[in-house]
């Protein structure tokens, strides 16, 4: 009798034992995973709280990693995030090919994947992608430019993101768009590209042509790569390509450090140069008419946007899309959210009022 109240003991000890472990194991498993390039950038930390609270009310679960600049890295966190059981994937590359390994694993996993912000290239295991027009920024931000341009003959120095990125391909084509025109009829000279000298008549430019001046003037979004490269540029440069200057600086980040650059060379007359993020360092820079402009890309609504596209298909629905983009293997049904020009004189209507900032974030405002 006690052998076998002790067998049904110890069954009940096995039996709970079993229930709190599957009980564990369906609480660690997460609904939507999210891979973000890097900590590094303000931009990525930002986005981190904003998926958090974008999830906030719903059933739905989020674990957030990042890859800091590591493609490996990028392939390890999608794994371990497979393996935790996600539905969805929502993820921002390191480099839009070296990407596709890690896309195609979940898709292996029946795990749909949202590109966010950059567009994963040459595969098919992309499902959607979330994205502010890029080729819109890049005109916005040479308009800018040409806007402001000063006479015939102008210096015009161009600056790109980092080749790896498909971005910076779609900013600088943009960009391209709007000032070859004016390069073609000198309002603007080249100052620091011999591929955009020799490509100057040519309107629309390959990705073979593109990647041939983004090789000469890429700042692989590094600030101190873009400083190094203006002095460089600078430090060569003849007296025909100072004075009043327009510089094409692709985000923030290298603009302020460009900036930093041309401020201190006594030939630079004055300048002209774009920017993108609106990262609050650029706002100051912008108020203090050291940075000429930014283009801000709300990126709670793009958050939003990726957020809404992953719960759509966690309960089973069509995903909102406005368009799609080729990815060199297929056409990725998107979503885009619009971009604004931000400069002085909007700097609180845009971004204050709007509730992005706080007025009390900046000096002389």
């Amino acid at each position: 009798m006690k052998s076998s109240l002790k067998a049904i003991s110890l069954l009940v000890v096995i039996l709970l034992f079993t229930i709190v472990a599957a009980a564990c194991g369906s609480s660690s498993k997460v609904s939507v995973g999210i891979v973000l390039p890097t900590k590094d950038e303000p931009r990525w930390v930002q986005d981190e709280q904003r998926f958090k609270d974008a999830l906030n009310g719903t059933k739905y679960t989020t674990e957030i990693l990042f890859s800091q600049g590591s493609s490996a890295k990028e392939k390890e966190n999608v794994d371990a995030l497979i393996a935790k059981g996600i539905k969805v994937l929502i993820i921002c590359p390191q480099d839009g090919d070296a990407a596709a390994a890690s896309v195609e694993a979940a898709k292996k996993a029946g795990i749909q994947v949202i590109s966010y912000d950059r567009l994963i290239t040459n595969t098919d295991a992309v499902n959607y992608y979330v994205t502010f027009d890029s080729v819109a920024v890049g005109k916005a931000q040479a308009k800018y430019l040409v806007d402001h341009a000063k006479g015939k003959g102008q210096p015009l120095y161009l600056y790109a993101g980092a080749a790896s990125d498909n971005n910076a391909f779609l900013f600088f084509q943009g960009a391209w768009s709007v000032l070859q025109p004016k390069i073609a009829d000198g309002t603007f000279k080249v100052a620091n590209s011999s591929e955009a000298v020799t490509l100057q008549s040519t309107a629309e430019l390959s990705r073979d042509q593109l990647s041939k001046i983004i090789g000469q003037v890429t700042t692989n979004w590094d600030a101190n790569e873009a400083k190094n490269k203006a002095q460089t540029h600078l430090t060569a440069a003849s007296a025909d390509k100072k004075g009043d200057v327009a510089i094409l600086a692709p985000n923030d980040g290298t603009a302020r450090s460009i900036a930093d650059v041309f401020a201190t060379d006594k030939a630079i007359t004055s300048f002209f140069v774009t920017g993108q993020d609106a990262e609050k360092a650029s706002i100051q820079y912008i108020i203090d008419s050291k940075q000429s402009m930014t283009v801000f890309k709300d990126v709670r609504t793009l958050v939003k946007d990726a957020m809404g596209m992953a719960v759509s298909i966690l309960d089973g629905k069509p995903p909102e899309t406005t368009g799609s983009y080729k990815n060199g293997k297929i056409d990725v049904k998107a979503k885009q959210t619009n971009v604004i020009v931000v400069e002085k004189s909007n700097v609180k209507s845009a971004l204050i009022d709007s509730g992005y900032y706080q007025a009390s974030d900046f000096k002389g405002l």
